[in-house]
C-alpha cells in the first residue's frame, strides 16, 4: 500500500521525470513528502508560479519530454496559467499538477478553491482532477500521452488533497513514449510531383516536436534538391544557418530580400511550421493564388494557420522529415537560381547595420554568436531587442534558440534556469529587455539557490521598447505608459549573491562576456543601450519622423 502521494511520484519517476518545478502549498504536502524520500527526482523551488510553469515548458521543448510544474489551488493556479499558455501557443508537451481542497469540501466554497476545469478549459489540451488514488497510474499516463500526441501541448491534472493522503493498493504504469508518424507512400509521390513542377519552391521548418534527427534530415533532404529552407517565428535553431539552403527567419522586421523571396515562391511546404501571422507578414506573404501549399503537421485540424493547403499530411515532423530523404530529386532543377539569390540576401543580412549608441546591440548578437560554443543555448523573452539576435545571431542547430512563439514577457531567465538544468554541460544565456527581465527577476534567487550558472544579459534601454516605437509611429510626441524607471540590475543581482557588471560601451561587452561564462554562478550584464537603437534597421525618432511627414 502507498498514499497517492508516493503513487504519483513513482509514476513520474516511470516516465523518466528527473526534477519538478514547484511553488509549495499545503495542498499536495504528501507529494513533497514522497519527493523527499525519491532522490532520483529533483525539486527546483521557484518564487513564483508563472516562473515555475516557465520553466516546465522550456524544459519540454528542450527535451521532447513534458516539463513538470507543481502548483497549489486558488492563487497559485491563476498565477500559473502564465507558462501554460506558453505551451499552448509553442506546442510545448508539459504537465501542470494543481493541489486542491479536499474532495468533501469540493463545490462549498473552501479556502482558495478555484475550478480549474473551467480556469484551463481554453488553454490546455486536457483538464482532469484525481478523485481516487487507485486512478492515478492511469491519468498520469493518459497526461503523458495527450501532451505528447498531436500538437503537443500542455496538461493541467488537479490533485485534491485528501486524494494524496489516501493509500491504495495499484500496479506501476508503463512509459509513454512519444508518437512517430509518417506520410504514407502515395502522400510523398504527390509531394515529389508538386515539387518536379515547382519553379521557386520553399520549405519553412517550425512548429512542436522538432528533434536532431528531423534537422539532419532536412538538411539532407535540402542539400539533395537544392532547395531553399527558411525557418519559422523563433525556429531559427531547426536548421544549422550555416548551411548553403538556409535562407533566413520569417519573423518580425524579416529580410526584406527573404520577404520578397516567400511572396515569389510557387510551392510553399510547411514541415510542421503554422504559418500564423508573424511568420506570413501578416498573412502577405504566403496564401495568394500563384502559390501552392503544402502542410505537414502532426495534427492538422488544430494548426492555427489562415492558410487555405493544396495537400494536408498528417505527419510527426520527424516522420516527415525522415520521408523527404527517401524521395529522389528531380533531374532538372530550376530553382536554383531562386534558392542562391535568398542565400546570398541572407548572408548580406549579417552584415551589422550601425545604430545609435555606445553599446551597440548588433555588436552584442554578432559578438555572441561568435564566442559561444555551437552547442550554446539562448533563451528570450519578447520585444524589440529580441530582433537584433534574430538577425545577427547565427544559430548552429537543435536546440539552441529557447523563446516564446507567443510573445510573453518575463520568458528568458526562468527559461535559462530550466536549459542549464537540463545541460549543466551546456553554456546557457538569458536574453531580456529591462521591462521583460522584470516580470519575472525574483528568479534570480532561485538559480542562486539551485547553483545554476547562467549569464544574464539585459538590454536596458529603460522602457517598454517595442510599445513606444508604435507609440511614436502613431502618436508621435506623445509619450504615456511606457518609460520605466529601473532598479541599479547589478547591484540587484548582487544582493541575491550573484555576479553583476554593468555595461557602458561596446568594448567592454567581449571581455564581460567571456568573464561571464567562465563564472561558477550565475552572472547579469546590464547592457545600457540607447532608446534610438529601437530595431536593427531603424531608429526610434525615424518612426516619430515618418509619422510627423
Amino acid at each position: 500500500m502507498r498514499h497517492g502521494g508516493k503513487i504519483l511520484i513513482d509514476e513520474l519517476a516511470a516516465q523518466g521525470v528527473e526534477r519538478v518545478f514547484l511553488v509549495p502549498g499545503e495542498s499536495f504536502l504528501a507529494a513533497l513528502d514522497a519527493l523527499y524520500e525519491f532522490a532520483a527526482i529533483r525539486t527546483i523551488l521557484c518564487r513564483h508560479e508563472c516562473g515555475a510553469t516557465m520553466m516546465a515548458e522550456a524544459t519540454g521543448k528542450l527535451t521532447g519530454r513534458p516539463g513538470i510544474a507543481f502548483v497549489t489551488r486558488g492563487p497559485g493556479a491563476a498565477n500559473a496559467v502564465g507558462g501554460v499558455y506558453v505551451a499552448r501557443e509553442d506546442a510545448t508537451p508539459m504537465i501542470l499538477f494543481i493541489g486542491l481542497p479536499p474532495t468533501a469540501m469540493e463545490g462549498r466554497a473552501p479556502f482558495q478553491e478555484i475550478d480549474i476545469e473551467q480556469l484551463y478549459a481554453g488553454i490546455a489540451k486536457w483538464v482532469d482532477v484525481i478523485r481516487d488514488p487507485r486512478s492515478i497510474p492511469d491519468i498520469v499516463a493518459r497526461a503523458f500521452h495527450t501532451a505528447l500526441s498531436g500538437r503537443p501541448g500542455p496538461v493541467v491534472i488537479g490533485l485534491p488533497e485528501d486524494v494524496l493522503s489516501a493509500s491504495a493498493d495499484v500496479e506501476a504504469g508503463k512509459p509513454v513514449g512519444a508518437p512517430v508518424v509518417r506520410p504514407s507512400e502515395k502522400e510523398m509521390a504527390e509531394i515529389a510531383a508538386m515539387i518536379a513542377r515547382a519553379r521557386r519552391p520553399l520549405v519553412i521548418v517550425g512548429g512542436g516536436g522538432w528533434t536532431q534527427s528531423a534537422q539532419r534530415d532536412v538538411e539532407a533532404f535540402a542539400t539533395k534538391f537544392d532547395i531553399a529552407v527558411a525557418t519559422a517565428f523563433r525556429c531559427q535553431d531547426y536548421v544549422d544557418n550555416r548551411h548553403p539552403c538556409y535562407v533566413g527567419h520569417a519573423s518580425f522586421i524579416p529580410d526584406a530580400k527573404l520577404a520578397a523571396g516567400i511572396r515569389a515562391a510557387d510551392l510553399v511546404i510547411a514541415a510542421g511550421a503554422e504559418l500564423g501571422d508573424v511568420t506570413t507578414g501578416g498573412y502577405t506573404h504566403i496564401g495568394h493564388p500563384d502559390q501552392t501549399i503544402i502542410l505537414a503537421h502532426p495534427s492538422p485540424k488544430d494548426a492555427p494557420s489562415v492558410c487555405r493547403a493544396a495537400l494536408t499530411v498528417s505527419a510527426t515532423a520527424e516522420g516527415f522529415a525522415a520521408a523527404l530523404t527517401a524521395l529522389d530529386a528531380p533531374a532538372l532543377r530550376p530553382w536554383g537560381p531562386y534558392r542562391l539569390s535568398l542565400r546570398h540576401g541572407y548572408e548580406a543580412s549579417l552584415a551589422p547595420i550601425t545604430m545609435p549608441g555606445d553599446v551597440k546591440l548588433e555588436e552584442v548578437a554578432r559578438l555572441m554568436s561568435e564566442i559561444l560554443p555551437d552547442n550554446a543555448v539562448i533563451t528570450n523573452g519578447a520585444g524589440n531587442f529580441m530582433t537584433f539576435l534574430h538577425r545577427y545571431f547565427v544559430y548552429k542547430g537543435f536546440p539552441s534558440q529557447v523563446g516564446p512563439a507567443s510573445g510573453y514577457m518575463g520568458y528568458a531567465l526562468p527559461a535559462a534556469i530550466a536549459a542549464k538544468l537540463a545541460a549543466p554541460e551546456r553554456s546557457v544565456v538569458a536574453f531580456a529587455g529591462d521591462g521583460c527581465f522584470q516580470m519575472t527577476g525574483q528568479e534570480i534567487a532561485t538559480a542562486i539557490q539551485h547553483e545554476v550558472a547562467l549569464v544574464l544579459v539585459i538590454a536596458n534601454n529603460g522602457m517598454h521598447g517595442t510599445i513606444r516605437m508604435h507609440q511614436e509611429r502613431r502618436y508621435p510626441g506623445r509619450v504615456s505608459g511606457t518609460t520605466l524607471v529601473n532598479p541599479d540590475f547589478a547591484a540587484l543581482a548582487k544582493s541575491y549573491g550573484a555576479y553583476a557588471e554593468t555595461i557602458t560601451k561596446t568594448a567592454d561587452f567581449e571581455p564581460a562576456f567571456r568573464r561571464a561564462l567562465a563564472a561558477d554562478r550565475l552572472t547579469l550584464l546590464d547592457l545600457k543601450i540607447d532608446p534610438e537603437a529601437i530595431t536593427p534597421v531603424r531608429t526610434l525618432s525615424s518612426f516619430r519622423a515618418a509619422t510627423l511627414e
